[in-house]
């Protein structure tokens, strides 16, 4: 599966427009959201290939919505890759554990993020 559409979910609008502007110049589409809620919206409208998923949210933290998405049979096969400031080794455990294929601690290097989505087409 090439990956091309790529569904952002953080808080910080500030972080949405940085890793925005990133996988934008390496050619992906992104539509992002600042919530859980947002985000499942998003997944119903037009199903992503990948999802870079924060964990630190209001409301459905990142770790519950990605075991929401990831048990979800429409959605199972939608890679997501964490990218939260939760740098310790448990986080990065209990994030795979709830479905997350790839872990990345913030701040995120751009090409780093681009190296980590590219191994999934």
């Amino acid at each position: 599966m090439t990956i091309q559409k790529i569904l952002l979910v953080d808080d910080s609008k500030t972080e949405l427009y940085h890793l925005s502007e990133i996988l934008r110049r390496h050619g992906y589409a992104i539509r992002t959201a600042e919530n859980g809620d947002e985000a499942l919206r998003r997944l119903e409208e037009d199903k992503p290939d990948l999802i870079v998923m924060d964990v630190v949210m209001p409301g459905q933290n990142g770790f519950q919505l990605t075991r929401r998405i990831t048990r979800d049979p429409r959605f199972a096969d939608v890679p997501v890759i964490m990218c939260t400031s939760k740098g310790q080794e448990t986080d990065k455990v209990w994030g795979m554990r709830q479905g997350a294929r790839d872990y990345l601690v913030k701040p995120v290097d751009g090409e780093e993020l681009v190296t980590r989505i590219r191994a999934f087409d």
